[in-house]
């Protein structure tokens, strides 16, 4: 699953269901372990999504 399908899903299955609400502010990333050796099927990235 990419990444766009992943925030996707926190949107518009897991949002829904928490109870949490969003903050007014953007999600974001971050690539752990990006560097010019690592392919991109191995990318690891956390995704924050902002909530209240």
């Amino acid at each position: 699953m990419f990444t766009g399908d992943k925030v996707r899903h926190l949107y518009c299955h897991w949002l829904p269901n928490s109870g949490e609400e969003l903050r007014d502010f953007p999600c974001f990333f971050h690539y752990t372990n990006l560097n010019g050796d690592v392919p991109e099927d191995q990318l690891i990235t956390d995704i924050y999504l902002p909530i209240q």
